[in-house]
């Protein structure tokens, strides 16, 4: 079984009792069968659900329990390729169309936070968006000019600028508004029990293991203890390439990052040395990215590795989290509380920097709802509208950006 984190995570500690859910223990047939009961999973069967199409999901532990734990909730509708190079690899116009549907898919979180009892914290920022250094300034202007040139809410932050606002100076800076964080956790608890209110069937240890296509063309799934799913659809939102996929259909790295928690932070000194409580995120790649919490922590993440597995060694984790801390008390001096939590997490990206997101090119009523990158959160709201019309039969006007077979993928 793939570990998808290791370290010890902040995010489960704020709620004290998570839902649980049945296994399966009989066969089943249902219209759609979504494998994967995290962030992708949970959203899509909200959507299908709240949309009357049936749908049960399948989650091979617990709901949450994957990279969802490990996710740091900053939700953001740029991208980690800027909107002038996405231009450049795939066109303007559509460039534009995506960055969009990212600044919609964000508004959209929200709205399903706004519709959900109990409060996952979905908190509507800006996001600071600094040049890490001079020879990095050009394109970050290159950037503020292009998303200012297509209408989104964006400003450009001088060095001098930045310092008056901040206990930091940098070459410059894009503020952004739209963006947003929540509490990725309790939004996944939340969303799942909203869903069942809807309709959606949930499964927990429900251990997917073969899946084929009868003669008819329905999708046929076991699970490990030997019960089938018979579904006309089948979602695969397992948040990675399904390993027997792995190079067939889509170009993908498997990397690992690295993420903490400070303890309480003191409250006036935060709210004086951090305007709004900003998402703040960098140039450099790979990127260090900070944001708050609601009790007042520091959420830092960042230091990418181009390897697969995380990391098991707490002494060799706390290397690499501690020059987090390190980054953080260079940004914010005063902001000096220790780490409390600190883990190391595997995550997906794609070759030219998008999701996968779409149908199987080889096998009709396979969906794929991979959110590859550091918008895996905004990417899985995106992917859920646009299955749910998918499978209705009707055009979705992003798919054919996202999908597994698309062009762009060819030119690296």
């Amino acid at each position: 079984m793939k570990e998808l984190h290791t370290g010890s995570l902040f995010w489960p500690t704020t709620l004290n009792s998570p839902a649980e859910y049945p296994s399966i223990t009989s066969n089943k047939k249902v219209k759609v069968a979504i494998v994967g009961g995290g962030m992708s999973g949970t959203i899509c069967g909200y959507i299908l659900a709240k949309s009357g199409i049936e749908a049960a999901m399948l989650e091979r532990e617990s709901v949450a329990g994957g990279s969802t734990s490990a996710n740091t909730g900053l939700l953001q509708f740029s991208n980690d390729i800027m909107l002038w190079e996405l231009a450049d690899q795939i066109g303007e116009y559509d460039a534009v169309r995506f960055y969009r549907g990212c600044l919609d898919a964000v508004r959209q979180l929200g709205e399903v936070a706004a519709q959900l009892p109990v409060d996952v914290g979905f908190i509507p920022r800006s996001s600071l968006y600094y040049a890490t250094s001079e020879q990095e300034l050009p394109m970050l202007r290159k950037e503020y000019e292009m998303l200012l040139k297509h209408g989104f809410d964006v400003s450009f932050l001088e060095a001098d600028d930045i310092s008056r606002q901040f206990p930091f100076r940098k070459p410059g800076a894009i503020v952004a508004q739209g963006d947003a964080e929540v509490n990725p956790f309790q939004f996944v608890q939340g969303v799942s029990a909203a869903a069942v209110e809807a309709g959606l069937q949930i499964y927990e240890h429900t251990d997917i293991v073969k899946h084929e296509q009868s003669a008819e063309g329905r999708q046929l799934l076991r699970t490990a203890d030997g019960w089938e799913i018979e579904a006309e659809h089948v979602i695969f939102a397992i948040g990675y390439e399904p390993e027997e996929l792995r190079g067939q259909l889509v170009k993908a790295n498997i990397n690992r990052s690295f993420a903490a928690v400070t303890v309480v932070q003191d409250d006036a000194k935060l709210r004086a040395n951090w305007p709004g409580q900003c998402l703040i995120w960098e140039t450099a790649r790979p990127f260090l990215y900070l944001r708050t919490t609601v009790d007042g922590r520091i959420v830092v993440g960042g230091l990418d590795e181009m390897t697969e597995a995380p990391i098991e060694s707490e002494k060799l984790r706390r290397k690499r989290t501690d020059k987090l801390l390190e980054k953080i008390t260079a940004l914010f001096p005063m902001l000096d509380q220790p780490l409390e939590f600190e883990w190391s997490a595997t995550f997906g990206e794609s070759r030219d920097n998008l999701p996968f997101i779409g149908a199987d090119p080889k096998m009709p009523g396979v969906y794929y709802c991979l959110g590859y990158g550091g918008n895996g959160t905004v990417y899985s709201m995106m992917a859920a509208y646009m299955l749910r019309d998918m499978i209705n039969g009707e055009a979705h006007p992003l798919s054919s950006i996202v999908r597994l077979d698309r062009p762009s993928l060819l030119k690296v």
